[in-house]
């Protein structure tokens, strides 16, 4: 009899559970896609890091070192430079991490002086992805004088130097890595639950069909935490340049034009989740360990997107974090203008605009 009202109660609990299908989708899911993220995503490797080359004369020695540096798994000589203005604006553009410069006449002073000098150049505002490029770069150096070494060749002298961030602060990868977790996850979590209470009350639907138009009906619930995350960002930045030693090196009204937008899209991110889901803890599993999970592996917060697979690399296209996140490095710690990150501005304009089509589209068929 106990046994069979102990199944009886089984049975319910498992009815309650299925009926709620987005909960189901992220008990059964959330664990397939975490081991994929984790397995694919976690690498501290260096590939196919993007290198440009400035050699004045194309000499054997030099030929030779390049060559071995192009058919490394770990780099791609995509540039050829001419001069260090090209060389900064590589940088400056993102289209390389790593700058090889071999001093006039490179194989001349190996034969007859005995020493050649190749200074090596790395974009250090992620501090540990710098130290990979330096270490697997001056490896292939010395695996070339090992060689030649044997036929009486000379000393290669590699000089390195840290480019934005000579100290090596890990600080200036953390900073802004850590702003843009904090931003969506606030913005994005305390929206959805927010609204998502109104609908489990009951009064949601009492808001959207009084006199006031829904759409101020929504924006009146996310303003507070507009605000909110406006403090917040304020308070990071305080704590970074006072307590971090993070200096901001741009323009801070940039720095503030791309986080607001930042800051938006979040919001346009929370308030689609609450049309998705119908019970609290739902949305607060789809925005807290929902977006956690990908900001922190797929935005280039912790490992450098380039290392990943093309099919993360693809999906990190979609996660706004990673543009927000480049966008404050390239303002912040590189101390470009907001000119240099009109790409990471459009997209989250796109990602703002489409998340709130979507939101008002679903707000409207609920009224119906």
């Amino acid at each position: 009899m106990i046994m069979k009202q102990l199944w009886s109660f089984i049975k319910k609990e498992f009815h309650h559970i299925f009926r709620d299908k987005t909960t189901v989708m992220i008990l059964l899911l959330m664990p397939v896609i975490q081991i994929i993220l984790f397995g694919f995503a976690l690498s501290t490797e260096v590939k196919d890091t993007k290198v440009v080359v400035l050699a004045n004369t194309n000499d054997d020695a030099t030929q030779r070192i390049i060559d071995r540096m192009d058919a490394s798994e770990y780099f791609d000589v995509a540039i050829m430079a001419h001069n260090s203005n090209e060389i900064n604006a590589a940088f400056r553009d993102g289209k390389a991490k790593l700058a090889m410069v071999f001093e006039n006449h490179f194989s001349e002073n190996l034969k007859h002086t005995g020493t050649a000098h190749i200074q090596l150049i790395a974009d250090a505002t992620d501090p540990n992805a710098a130290t990979s490029f330096m270490f697997y770069a001056s490896n292939i150096i010395t695996s070339y004088q090992q060689d030649i070494s044997q036929s009486g060749g000379g000393m290669i002298q590699p000089e390195v130097k840290m480019l934005y961030n000579p100290q090596m602060i890990s600080a200036f990868n953390f900073v802004p890595g850590v702003l843009g977790m904090i931003m969506i996850l606030i913005c994005a979590m305390m929206t959805s639950i927010a609204i998502v209470r109104e609908k489990e009350m009951g009064t949601m639907e009492i808001l959207l069909v009084s006199p006031m138009k829904p759409i101020y009906t929504i924006l009146s619930k996310i303003a507070p935490y507009f605000v909110l995350s406006v403090i917040n960002f304020i308070t990071i930045m305080l704590l970074s340049v006072f307590v971090l030693k993070v200096p901001i090196v741009g323009s801070f009204m940039s720095l503030l034009a791309v986080s607001l937008l930042y800051i938006f899209v979040a919001l346009a991110l929370g308030l689609l989740i609450s049309t998705l889901t119908s019970s609290q803890l739902a949305a607060m599993m789809i925005s807290g360990m929902g977006l956690m999970i990908p900001v922190m592996l797929l935005s280039g917060m912790i490992f450098p997107v380039e290392n990943m697979p093309p099919f993360l690399r693809f999906i990190s296209n979609f996660v706004p974090a990673r543009w927000y996140i480049d966008a404050v490095k390239t303002i912040m710690i590189k101390g470009l203008s907001i000119t240099a990150v009109l790409k990471d501005i459009g997209v989250l304009v796109l990602m703002g605009t489409v998340l709130v089509a979507i939101s008002l589209k679903k707000f409207k068929v609920r009224l119906e």
